[in-house]
């Protein structure tokens, strides 16, 4: 890998349940330290498509390159399947996923939750893990709750916890879906400033939100998405100070009033 070599790389995705194409050919790129947002109305594919980057969907054509190296695949159409799981796996562990519900595990504390992949998944020695995941809950500004469970903190401290575990699996990008969307606006704005944080040491993220005071602040790259395909894109200066199309200015004058 160059340092020319984006870290994610996606070519004409298409991706449908049955008869209904939901991604229609879309390109996006994330190079390393890059912050890419996507954002459009509920059902635009955003999600979709953050969740075939990460091979946790299958899509029926195009190409999905981690660091330059194409995705393999068996197989045509809605019969395409990943042919090299272990391919797979490494792709999961070095785009850690951030998702919109926390998805903590209940039963263990707060430390363990963050511990449980690097030592399961990638093996790693559980004393330095422990402390890496301290390090990174005290990066998040949680690092006195270690010893509690899930259901002692407030939302805000859930996801935080859970990006502090994304981010002991020390992976190449993070993959943020709608990851403030479940919070009260007070919340939120824990975790917003977390992510810009992490966008200000340069780590290579790729963030669905509807947030789009954060996706102008954060990213370096904004893509704007409607039905499936990418309606516009470009740098958050020019697409929400100056959208050249109908669709997006409809879009915006509705979320910034909202």
């Amino acid at each position: 890998m160059t340092d020319q070599t984006p870290v994610i790389e996606i070519r004409n995705l298409h991706k449908a349940y049955g008869a209904l194409e939901v991604i229609k050919g879309v390109d996006i790129t994330a190079q390393k330290g890059d912050v890419v947002s996507l954002i459009g109305s509920s059902g635009s594919g955003k999600s979709t498509i953050l969740r075939c980057a990460n091979l946790l969907e299958e899509s029926q054509q195009g190409d999905i390159l981690f660091k330059g190296e194409p995705v393999t695949w068996k197989g045509e159409g809605l019969n395409r399947h990943p042919a090299d799981q272990k391919q797979v796996l490494r792709i999961r562990t070095n785009l850690s996923m951030i998702f919109q519900q926390f998805n903590l595990w209940a039963h263990m504390t707060i430390l363990q939750n963050v511990m449980e992949a690097p030592v399961t998944v990638l093996g790693r020695d559980r004393a330095e893990v422990d402390e890496k995941a301290r390090y990174y809950l005290d990066k998040v500004g949680i690092g006195d709750k270690c010893d509690v469970y899930p259901a002692q903190l407030s939302g805000g401290q859930q996801q935080r916890a859970a990006i502090a575990r994304g981010l002991c699996m020390e992976p190449e990008a993070l993959l943020f879906d709608e990851p403030t969307s479940a919070l009260d606006p007070e919340l939120e704005q824990e975790v917003v400033k977390v992510i810009k944080d992490l966008a200000a040491e340069g780590r290579t993220m790729m963030i669905v939100t509807h947030d789009m005071k954060m996706a102008a602040d954060v990213s370096d790259h904004v893509v704007f998405l409607h039905q499936g395909l990418i309606e516009e894109e470009g740098a958050p200066d020019t697409l929400f100070g100056a959208p050249k199309s109908e669709r997006l200015q409809q879009f915006l004058s509705s979320t910034m009033a909202a």
